[in-house]
């Protein structure tokens, strides 16, 4: 994070007193650095610091502060718009507030009680933990960390490409390319020319814009009061139908009333096409905007977490980069069908994320492992019909579990909405053997 905010300041302060075109483009690659190292990082230090039954509404706060910037940054623009010659340095140069932020914060915080525990500062990582905790009676989850940071030690970086662990590295790829095809992006990157093609104006498209950003931050701070109530599948879903329902829809609008001699739409089926927009982007904001981070975060335990993460935030930003480029061709060539193209990959990870992902909420980090082994498609990809046998049977050697997996007293109230039930943890001391 510290990288992050430092990578930030050097390209606010490069972008803003760019003198030709290359410093400008060094500039704009230091923010891509900051961008980078910043969602790398702060998913995985809320994820550990986070108690189990706060991390959703923590975690959120990611992706809550990350659209309250762009609606920020929306407004900027529309403030600086007719700042000539300079406003566009304004514009650029303001960056340089949330960087400072955020190089500043890093410096304060503390680290995780997970990365102080690998690099030996046992003393410190528990005064750490009683700290964020708010109490001392913090014996259970330190020993749980301890076992599972030793447990990792001798684990091959490359251990997320195990049979065990294949559905964390699926969830890890599938979740942010989903997030990138929902095309929010499509959006928020080119909802200013989008609206100035729909006849609205330079001034106008700026400003539908920043409603399109209100829309979006309001949303979020939705999915921050519901994602550690309703849980994460419930949101999946209805942002799913919502943003299914709502792309088919502006799909129809566009269709039947773009005119291809003018290039514009009607006055009233722009305003349907932004309202629809901007039910799309709350559908978004409340789900697959915040879930898309928070849910790779959680799946991996100190073994997988550094990798699993690093492809996620890869697999986010190359589709990010693939979608940006290729929108205005496709709907150049597409029109229309643009917006049906979307809606059917929103249709499939909506499958997805109902039919191959477990309810995680409230379930411990340090627990995940025993979710995939009672889910009705997983358990079949990482455990053999004998070790699936023998976890039934509760012979968790006989199942594969490993050293530094936790395993609930109760396990089989996870998996069934239930995760509140899971109590005490058993570790499990297995021989180098039983490792999958």
């Amino acid at each position: 994070m510290i990288l992050g905010g430092a990578f930030f300041c050097i390209g606010a302060i490069l972008c803003a007193f760019a003198q030709d075109l290359a410093m400008l483009i060094i500039g704009r690659v230091c923010l891509g650095a900051g961008v980078g190292f910043a969602n790398q990082a702060v998913p995985l230090y809320l994820s550990e610091i986070a108690p189990a039954h706060a991390r959703g509404t923590l975690n959120i706060m990611f992706q809550m502060a990350t659209t309250i910037g762009i609606w920020v940054a929306e407004w900027i623009n529309y403030g600086t718009q007719n700042m000539h010659p300079h406003g566009w340095r304004l514009s650029v140069g303001l960056a340089i507030v949330p960087a400072l932020i955020l190089f500043l914060g890093s410096l304060i915080i503390p680290d995780t009680p997970n990365s102080l525990v690998a690099r030996g500062k046992i003393e410190q990582a528990r005064k750490t933990l009683e700290r964020v905790r708010g109490t001392p009676n913090v014996d259970a989850e330190f020993a749980d960390i301890v076992e599972a940071v030793d447990a990792s030690r001798s684990a091959n970086k490359m251990a997320i490409f195990q049979r065990k662990y294949r559905p964390v590295l699926t969830g890890a790829v599938l979740i942010p390319f989903f997030q990138q095809f929902t095309g929010i992006n499509t959006i928020m990157f080119y909802a200013t020319e989008l609206f100035d093609v729909l006849g609205d104006g330079a001034n106008a498209a700026l400003l539908n814009t920043a409603i399109v950003g209100a829309v979006n931050v309001g949303s979020t701070l939705l999915a921050i009061i519901l994602v550690d109530r309703l849980g994460r599948k419930v949101l999946f879903a209805e942002g799913g139908i919502q943003m299914f329902i709502c792309f088919v829809v502006v799909a129809g609008v566009m269709g039947g009333s773009f005119n291809k001699v003018t290039g514009y739409i009607p006055k009233k089926s722009a305003s349907t096409i932004l309202a629809f927009e901007c039910l799309f982007t709350a559908g978004f904001a409340w789900s697959w905007g915040p879930l898309g981070w928070l849910v790779p975060s959680e799946f991996h335990n100190i073994e997988t977490r550094g990798t699993g993460q690093a492809i996620t935030v890869c697999v986010n930003f190359l589709f990010s980069f693939v979608i940006g480029q290729a929108y205005l061709t496709m709907l150049c060539h597409l029109e229309y069908g643009t917006y049906i193209f979307f809606a059917f990959w929103v249709f499939c990870m909506t499958v997805y994320a109902l039919g191959f992902l477990p309810e995680t909420k409230g379930v411990p980090i340090e627990e995940m492992g025993i979710l995939w082994r009672r889910h009705w498609f997983w358990s079949k990809v990482i455990m053999t019909p004998e070790e699936r046998a023998a976890f039934q049977k509760g012979d968790l050697l006989g199942a594969g579990v490993t050293t530094g997996e936790h395993v609930p007293a109760n396990a089989g109230a996870l998996g069934k909405g239930e995760a509140h039930l899971a109590g005490q943890t058993q570790s499990v001391p297995v021989t180098k053997a039983a490792y999958v």
